[in-house]
C-alpha cells in the first residue's frame, strides 16, 4: 500500500481540558449532594433502589443514558461510515423491546416486590438456578464494562493525545466515587445529565460537518452515491452481518436481553413509584433510543461525506476503525477551542452513565443475593457500608477488567456479541419462568447451561474465525484526494482482510451474523428447558403463585374461556384477576393480601405480598417490604 502524507490533526488544548474536565466536576458533585441530602436515610433499599419513590422523567434519561454509551458514540457512526444506514433499523428492534419488556417481563418484576430480579428465579425455581444466574451477570456485565471503559479511552488517546490509563482511572474513580456516595439517585439523575451532554456533543458535530460539507442536501446525494443508504436488505441469508432481518430479529433478542431481564434496566424501573410510572419510563427512554440512534446515524454519514475521497483508516491516518470519529471531531474543529472537549464529554458521559449503572446494579445483584442469603439478619446501617463497600470493589474490578478488553476488537461488534452470549441465554431462562407454568427449576437449570453453552460455541468461533469477507466487507472506500508520500499513484480499495485456513464450520455455524448470539442462547435455553421439564415431570400450576407467571396466551384465546384456563396450565389466574379498574381496587382494599391468595400447598419460601392497587395512579404502587427468601 502506498504511503500518504497525514494531514496535520490538532491535539487538546487547554479550553478542551476544562470542558471535558467540568463533566467529572458535576458527575461528582451530584454523588456529594445525594450523599449529604440523603445521609439521614441509611437504609439499604433506599441506597440501591431510591426508596422506590423515582418518576419516570429521570429513569427515561437515565436508561437511555445507560445503554447508549460510548460505544454508541464512537461505534455506531464508524458502522454507518463503513457499511452504510441500515443500522438505524435498529429503532425497530428498539421499539419491539420496549413493548415486550414493559408489557411482559415488567409487570412480573415490579408485582413480586424484588429488588434483584434473580430473586425472581428463587421465587419460581429455587436457590440453584438463582445463584447460577448471577454470577452469569456478574460475569457478563464486568467484561461489557471493561469494554465500555476501555475503547473510549483508546480511540481519544490515539487521536486527541489524552493520555489512557489516566482517562481509564478517571472513569473508574469518578464513577465508583458518586455511585458509593449517592447510590441509585446519584445514579439516576447524573445519568440525566450525562445525556443532555450526550445529545449537545451529537448535535454540534452535526451542525459543524453539515455546513463544511455543502449542507444537508449535499451530505445525502455523497451517501446516496456511496451506497450508504441501501438500508432496506431482505436477503435471509443468517450468515450476512447486518440485513433487515438480522437487525430486526436478531437485534431484538440481543437488546431484549439487555432491557428486558437486565439487573440495570429492572432495578432502575422497579425504583419508580408505581408501575404506571416505570413503564411510561420505558416509553420515554424509547424516544431517547430514537434520538440518539439517529444522531449517531447521521453523525456517521456526515463523516462519509467529508471523507468520501480520502478515508483515513484506509490511508493508515488512524489505527482503528473506532477512532474515526474522534479523528473527525479534531478535524472539523481544529479552529474552535473547547468543543473537541464537549465532544470528548459526550463520549464520556456514555461510559460513565454506563460504568456507574454497571456498579449499582452488580451491588444489588451480590447484595440481594449472595450476602444477605449468607448472613440474613445483617442490621440496616452494615447492609448500607456493605453496599457502599461492594460499589467499590466493582468499581476496582470494572475498571482493571479494561486492560482485556484491548483483544476484543471493534466496540459495537464485541459489546452485542458479549451481551448476545451472556444475555440470550439469560433471556431464555426468564421467559421460561414467566412464559410457561410447567418448566421446573430442573429444565430451567439445564436449559441454562444449554443455551450458555451454544451461545459461547457460536462467539467463540466467530471471534477466531471470522465471517468470510463476502458476508461482512465495508463498503468501499476511497483514497483517490489523499497526498501520497512516495508516488502519484491513486488508490481506490476496501477494507484489508485475512483469510486463515479455516474447519469446517467456519463458513457456516461460526459465520453467522454476531446479532443471531443471543436468538441462538435464548432459544436453545427455552426450548431444552421445556424438553427437560416434560421428562422429568413438568411443574404444577397449583404450586405457582400466579403473580409470578404472565398468561400470554390470554392475548390469543380471548373467545374461550375454558381454552385460556386450560393454557393456564394449573395456575390460578382467576384468583388473581389482572383487571386493573374493576377486579384490583377490590382487593387492594383489603388489608392484607398475601398467603390466602394462593393455594395451601404453596411453598412457604414464596409467599409474598402482592403491591398495593392505587385508584389514583390507575396502577399498582410500592409497598416497602423486605422480599421473604
Amino acid at each position: 500500500m502506498p504511503n500518504f502524507v497525514a494531514p496535520e490533526v490538532k491535539k487538546f488544548v487547554t479550553w478542551d481540558y476544562i470542558v471535558f474536565a467540568a463533566l467529572f466536576l458535576v458527575s461528582a458533585s451530584i454523588g456529594v449532594f445525594f450523599a449529604v441530602k440523603e445521609r439521614k436515610k441509611k437504609t439499604s433499599k433506599e441506597f440501591l433502589v431510591g426508596g422506590r419513590q423515582m418518576t419516570c422523567g429521570p429513569i427515561a434519561f437515565s436508561l437511555t443514558s445507560s445503554f447508549m454509551s460510548a460505544v454508541t458514540v464512537l461505534g455506531t457512526p464508524s458502522e454507518v461510515y463503513r457499511y452504510g444506514a441500515s443500522f438505524v433499523l435498529f429503532f425497530l428492534s428498539y421499539t419491539l423491546v420496549i413493548i415486550f419488556t414493559s408489557e411482559l417481563f415488567l409487570p412480573v418484576f415490579y408485582r413480586s416486590g424484588i429488588t434483584s430480579t434473580y430473586e425472581y428465579l428463587e421465587l419460581r425455581f429455587n436457590k440453584i438456578v438463582r445463584l447460577a444466574a448471577t454470577l452469569i451477570y456478574i460475569l457478563q456485565t464486568i467484561l461489557y464494562t471493561g469494554i465500555v471503559v476501555y475503547a473510549p479511552s483508546l480511540a481519544l488517546n490515539q487521536v486527541t493525545g489524552f493520555d489512557l490509563w489516566g482517562s481509564v482511572a478517571a472513569t473508574g474513580i469518578v464513577c465508583t466515587f458518586y455511585c458509593t456516595l449517592g447510590g441509585l439517585k446519584a445514579v439516576v439523575w447524573t445519568d440525566a445529565f450525562q445525556m443532555v451532554v450526550m445529545v449537545a456533543g451529537f448535535v454540534a458535530v452535526l451542525i459543524r460537518g453539515t455546513s463544511l460539507n455543502g449542507g444537508a442536501t449535499k451530505v445525502w446525494e455523497d451517501a446516496h452515491e456511496g451506497s450508504r443508504l441501501n438500508i432496506f436488505d431482505f436477503d435471509v441469508d443468517p450468515l450476512r452481518r447486518h440485513t433487515f432481518w438480522t437487525i430486526v430479529i436478531g437485534g431484538t433478542f440481543t437488546w431484549l436481553g439487555l432491557y428486558g431481564v437486565n439487573q440495570s434496566t429492572i432495578q432502575r424501573c422497579i425504583s419508580c413509584k408505581s408501575e404506571r410510572h416505570a413503564k411510561l419510563a420505558l416509553y420515554l427512554n424509547l424516544l431517547g433510543l430514537w434520538t440518539v440512534l439517529v444522531c449517531a446515524v447521521f453523525c456517521g454519514l456526515v463523516m462519509y461525506s467529508h471523507y468520501k475521497s480520502c478515508d483515513p483508516w484506509t490511508a493508515a491516518f488512524i489505527s482503528a476503525p473506532d477512532q474515526l470519529m474522534p479523528y473527525f471531531v479534531m478535524d472539523i474543529f481544529s479552529s474552535m477551542p473547547g468543543v473537541p472537549g464537549l465532544f470528548v464529554a459526550c463520549a464520556f458521559s456514555g461510559t460513565l452513565s454506563t460504568v456507574a449503572a454497571s456498579i449499582n446494579a452488580l451491588a444489588t445483584v451480590t447484595f440481594e443475593d449472595l450476602v444477605k442469603k449468607g448472613f440474613p439478619n445483617l442490621s440496616e446501617k452494615m447492609s448500607t457500608w456493605i453496599s457502599k463497600g461492594l460499589c467499590v470493589l466493582y468499581g476496582v474490578l470494572c475498571t482493571s477488567m479494561a486492560a482485556a478488553a484491548s483483544l476484543l476488537g471493534g466496540v459495537v461488534q464485541a459489546s452485542l456479541s458479549i451481551h448476545g452470549m451472556c444475555g440470550g441465554p439469560m433471556l431464555g431462562l426468564f421467559t421460561l419462568g414467566i412464559v410457561f407454568p410447567c418448566a421446573n427449576w430442573k429444565g430451567a437449570l439445564g436449559g441454562l447451561l444449554a443455551g450458555i453453552s451454544l451461545a459461547f460455541w457460536v462467539g467463540t468461533g466467530s471471534f477466531i474465525y471470522p465471517a468470510p469477507p463476502t458476508k461482512s466487507i465495508p463498503l468501499q472506500l476511497s483514497t483517490l484526494n489523499c497526498t501520497l508520500a512516495n508516488s502519484t499513484e491513486a488508490l481506490l480499495t476496501a477494507a484489508p482482510t485475512l483469510a486463515p485456513e479455516r474447519p469446517l464450520l467456519a463458513d457456516t455455524w461460526y459465520s453467522l451474523s454476531y446479532l443471531y448470539f443471543s436468538a441462538i442462547g435464548c432459544v436453545g435455553c427455552a426450548i431444552t428447558g421445556l424438553l427437560i421439564s416434560f421428562i422429568t415431570g413438568p411443574s404444577k400450576g397449583e404450586d405457582i403463585p400466579p403473580v409470578l407467571i404472565k398468561p400470554v396466551c390470554d392475548l390469543f384465546c380471548f373467545w374461550s374461556k375454558r381454552l385460556k384456563i386450560f393454557l393456564w396450565c394449573g395456575v390460578q389466574h382467576d384468583s388473581l384477576e389482572m383487571d386493573f379498574k374493576k377486579k384490583l381496587p377490590e382487593a387492594a382494599a383489603k388489608k392484607t393480601r398475601t398467603d390466602n391468595t394462593f393455594k395451601s400447598n404453596t411453598n412457604k419460601e414464596n409467599n409474598h405480598q402482592i403491591r398495593g392497587y392505587s385508584s389514583e395512579e390507575n396502577s399498582y404502587t410500592n409497598i416497602s417490604r423486605e422480599t421473604l427468601l
